[in-house]
């Protein structure tokens, strides 16, 4: 992005912002004690604002620098080679499906548990964790307890207990796996 392209946006978004708020060019400007050209010409992406005038003109649209600079488009469609995956020594398969998940609430998986093998334990952590068996038969070790879940049945649990899972089958277990919040 070139310095005009950085104009463009900064003054798209102040004027967006502006009309937001109901604020004309003049109101704008006497708050930030900025001349009405000033303001105007800025919306229009043929001046720069220093750092100190952006950060003013931020706070008297009532908004932050996070929020004011945060990508609006924010992506919603994630495809599979934008996947990370992660195989270990038993052959199981940890996708994480949606990147950067460590900013949002949840965190989705797809794994695949390779025939009798049995995922990394986790230690009890704060959140809660949900999956949904799409094939194969798995076992849940909640604590001290065992749960069995065949294809087409979903689990749902809070993590404060000594968790993992295991493929008592011959064939691989996939499944969708996500924790809330995510715990990296």
């Amino acid at each position: 992005m070139d310095t005009a392209d950085v104009n463009n946006y900064i003054g798209e978004r102040i004027r967006d912002l502006r009309n937001r708020n109901g604020l004309t060019q003049q109101e704008l400007a006497d708050r930030t004690e900025l001349t009405k050209g000033f303001i105007s010409q800025l919306e229009r992406g043929q001046v720069s604002a220093s750092v100190v005038t952006l950060f003013d003109l931020i706070e008297c649209l009532g908004t932050t620098p996070a929020e004011f600079f945060r990508n609006e488009d924010e992506k919603v469609v994630f495809s599979e080679n934008e996947y990370f995956e992660k195989i270990d020594e038993e052959g199981n398969s940890i996708q994480w499906i949606v990147p950067s998940a460590q900013k949002y609430q949840m965190e989705p998986l797809l794994v695949a548990v390779a025939p009798h093998g049995t995922l990394e334990e986790d230690k009890p952590h704060n959140g809660e964790e949900f999956g949904y068996l799409i094939s194969g038969k798995l076992n849940l070790h909640l604590g001290e307890k065992v749960y069995h879940i065949k294809a087409g049945e979903s689990f749902y649990y809070q993590a404060a207990k000594t968790h993992y899972l295991s493929n008592p089958g011959s064939r691989p277990a996939k499944l969708i796996w996500i924790s809330s919040p995510p715990e990296f």
